[in-house]
């Protein structure tokens, strides 16, 4: 019986920042031992991370998994393009949104859950510079009241 504890390896803050996220999936990763063993010691990355769909089958680019320390030869190339698994019927669903004007999938985390691996994925639309602008202008709004509100308590 596998535990069902959720433990957070890596998380994509920019996508948040560039993109509007509008539905988010969760998928299994094709790894190998090595691999498993070097993101269970949190030496993964997918900042400059993408995913696409080809020949029907989904594939995450640029996700950096360091070597293994004590893998030797069984280390595989760091950047090498893997495998995400999901159901047919899901990756067809999502390419089809994905032919809509301005949709991507990009990765917005990797996390364990129980003893595997997971990728989730968001379907998500570009934002423009004022979006971003606006973004950045309700944190720092929100952030100055919380300073505020927090000196007024004290």
């Amino acid at each position: 019986m596998a535990k069902t504890g959720v433990k957070l390896v890596a998380n994509n803050k920019k996508a948040f920042h560039d993109f509007f996220i509008d539905e988010k999936y969760e998928t299994g990763i094709e790894l190998f031992g090595t691999e498993v063993k070097s993101i269970r010691m949190g030496h993964c990355s997918i900042k400059e991370a993408y995913v696409r769909i080809h020949n029907g089958e989904m594939f995450i680019y640029g996700m950096h998994i360091s070597p293994y320390e004590k893998g030797n030869i069984f280390n595989k190339d760091p950047l090498r393009d893997r495998k995400l698994l999901m159901h047919r019927k899901e990756i067809n669903r999502l390419l089809g949104k994905i032919k809509e004007k301005g949709f991507t999938l990009v990765p917005l985390q990797v996390y364990f859950k129980g003893s595997l691996v997971k990728v989730e994925i968001g379907l998500a639309r570009g934002k423009k510079l004022y979006d971003k602008r606006e973004d950045i202008a309700k944190k720092d709004a929100r952030r100055e009241m919380e300073r505020e509100f927090k000196s007024k308590n004290f």
